[in-house]
This record gives C-alpha cells, sequence and structure tokens, in this order.
C-alpha cells in the first residue's frame, strides 16, 4: 500500500513524513524545490502478530508494511508545479493532505495567513481542477473522432459527462455513486480526486486537545463532507521525536505527553478504514505474517495474495478467529473446542482470520 503525502508548502509534510517513518530528512522553512520523491517503507503495528509470533516461535516474523512519499508542495493555480504532484498521486492508494493549523512566524505560509479551513478546501479545489481539465480533454477528443466518423462509446461519454458536472458542483468524484462495473471503466484515466483522501490538521502543542481544535476538526469534516475520524489532529514536531526514539523512551514520551498512541499507528488505522482493508494471518514454525486484503475478499481471492498456484489449485481454507485461537492458547486446544472450521472458495475472510490453505499444485 502506497500512501502519498500532500499539502501547500510549509504544512509540515515533510515533518508528518518523518514522523510515520522514523525517516529524518531535513525540513526547512523554505519551500522545497526538490523533484525526486522521498519514500519510507514501514511496519504495520499489529499486537497478533506479535502474539502469535511468541506463541509459534518461527524463524521469521513479517507484518504488512505501508510506504509513505514525500514530495513537493501544491501551489494554489500553478498547474505546471501541480501537474508533477498529481502524477505521483495517481499511484498512491490513498492521498494524505497536511493542514497547517501552527503559528510560527519564522515559518512562511504561502498565503500569508494561517486558516486551515481555507487550505483544506484549496488542497481539495486543485484536485478537481486537475480531473476537470482531464475530463474536458477526453470528452474533446471524443467529439473530434466524431467529426471524423468514428462512433463514440456512448456509455463512456455519458459517464464522463456525470463525472464532469459532478465535479462542476465542486464534489470529488470519490463521492460520486457509480456501480462497480463503472468505476472499472475509469480506472485508466487516474482521476486524482477518486483517492481516499485523510486530513492530517498539524497544530502546536499549546493546541493539543483543544477545543479550538476539535471545533476545527468538526468544520473541516463538515465543510469537505468528510468522516471526522478522517480529519486527524496532531503536532507534526511532537510527533517527529516520538519517532525518532527507541519503543520503550517513545512509550514513556507519549505518556508523559498524555497521547494514547503515536501518528504512524493511528494514521495507519485510518488508512486501512478509508481502503477498506483488512488483514489475515498464516502462521507456523517458518513464518508468521500478516496479509492485507480487500474488506469482503474470498478464501479463494485471499489465497491468490500468498500465490496464484494456492489460488488455482484451491481446494479448503482452515480457518479459525484470531480471537477463539487466543482464548484455546493453542491449534489443538481450537480445534478440540470447535474453533477451527474448513470453508470453501467463497467464504468471506474476516480480518483476524488465521487460515492455513489446502491446495493442489
Amino acid at each position: 500500500m502506497n500512501i502519498a503525502i500532500s499539502g501547500l508548502s510549509n504544512a509540515g509534510k515533510t515533518t508528518i513524513f518523518n514522523a510515520t517513518t522514523g525517516l529524518n530528512l531535513e525540513t526547512t522553512i523554505y519551500a522545497s524545490v526538490i523533484e525526486t520523491p522521498h519514500r519510507g517503507s514501514v511496519k504495520v503495528p499489529d499486537e497478533r502478530v506479535d502474539w502469535l509470533s511468541s506463541v509459534f516461535k518461527p524463524k521469521k516474523t513479517t507484518h504488512s508494511t505501508i510506504e509513505y512519499t514525500d514530495f513537493i508542495g501544491l501551489i494554489r493555480g500553478d498547474m505546471d508545479n501541480n501537474r508533477k504532484v498529481f502524477d505521483l498521486l495517481k499511484d498512491a492508494d490513498a492521498i494524505v493532505d497536511v493542514v497547517r493549523a501552527f503559528k510560527e512566524p519564522a515559518v512562511v505560509h504561502p498565503e500569508n495567513s494561517v486558516e486551515p479551513l481555507r487550505d483544506a478546501r484549496t488542497l481539495e479545489v486543485e484536485l478537481l481542477l486537475s480531473d476537470l481539465e482531464l475530463l474536458e480533454k477526453r470528452l474533446a477528443r471524443m467529439d473530434e473522432a466524431a467529426k471524423r466518423g468514428k462512433k463514440p462509446d456512448e456509455a463512456e461519454r455519458k459517464l464522463l459527462i456525470k463525472c464532469r458536472e459532478f465535479i462542476e458542483d465542486e464534489h470529488p468524484l470519490r463521492n460520486l455513486p457509480l456501480t462497480p462495473e463503472q468505476w472499472k471503466s475509469l480506472r485508466h484515466l487516474q482521476f486524482v480526486s477518486i483517492k481516499p483522501k485523510i486530513i492530517v490538521l498539524n497544530i502546536s502543542e499549546a493546541d493539543m486537545g483543544s477545543r479550538e481544535t476539535e471545533n476545527l476538526v468538526v468544520a473541516i469534516a463538515t465543510e469537505l463532507g468528510y468522516k471526522p475520524e478522517h480529519v486527524i489532529p496532531l503536532c507534526g514536531k511532537i510527533e517527529m521525536e516520538i519517532g525518532q526514539l527507541q519503543p520503550d523512551e517513545a512509550s514513556d514520551f507519549l505518556n508523559a505527553l498524555g497521547i494514547k498512541e503515536p501518528a504512524c499507528k493511528r494514521l495507519i488505522s485510518v488508512c486501512y478504514e478509508a481502503l477498506e482493508l483488512i488483514s489475515f494471518l498464516t502462521v507456523g514454525e517458518d513464518e508468521v505474517k500478516s496479509w492485507t486484503i480487500n474488506k469482503g475478499s474470498s478464501a479463494v481471492q485471499a489465497a491468490g495474495k500468498i500465490h496464484s498456484d494456492i489460488e488455482k489449485g484451491f481446494i479448503r481454507a482452515e480457518v479459525v478467529s484470531y480471537d477463539a485461537f487466543k482464548a484455546a492458547g493453542s491449534m489443538a486446544e481450537a480445534r478440540k473446542h470447535g474453533s477451527v472450521n474448513l470453508h470453501g472458495k467463497t467464504y468471506i475472510v474476516n480480518d483476524g482470520d488465521i487460515i492455513n490453505f489446502r491446495f493442489n499444485v
């Protein structure tokens, strides 16, 4: 899974990138002009994997991973600059927009004032303008082809017009109600406003847990039509310091500040929820591993996540929930209690299922 970190210049994008990845890239008070994206891969924290590893004591323990990408900031109305950013966003699974809410005179805001609601709206509008430009070019090419005698695909044309009207009403395409088939037909166009998006509200330490911050979260979520839990307030400066610490030191620091969990873990949880992703687990003496799949995936689709041969030769899935296994303490006890069940191809995998696939090569 790839998460692109976006935002206006001097919003704290690189600070958030450092906080989530544990890296220590230089942050400056000047707008970045670097045109090579920074990438960092992190393990998805999962206590289930850690506990299962303590039980099976495998040779290898493998967590799921997320890759974060940091790049230059968006600039309101600068399509040449912004196209470079959009080219990166098109390859991402989701977008994290960093919106500045901290006031620091030494760090100049590109709009010369700190107004989080305005900036959140600006970031959304830039995505809409990019998609609108793409739609108009696509429809113009279809009209030109029709003039040359090539009959256009009327279904596609009607769908594109529907998308254009939706954007002209200032709504991102991610909110457009379409059928799975219609979404699939749009995939090749790589619209950026289709991407699931989370907003990180980069606040000052003094505003952590304040009523003003809570009100700002509600205002942004209401204005842009987000779930409130998809607007995450955090202090990037503090979170970056946490990201540089060893686990035991980080725990003490979090407790001292009254923070329940670091930004890395919180953001990953919200990204999984926004992308409708879950994890299933495989266990054994060789390896305990977490696998990320789409919510609603069948057993045979989960098998294909591991290897295409397992998907092709699928016979049965031997399944026990993590909670049932933990309560039993071992696979033998889980079987004794009737918690291990055999399922066919159409079984819908649940988050935390421990699965052993039976298959023929």
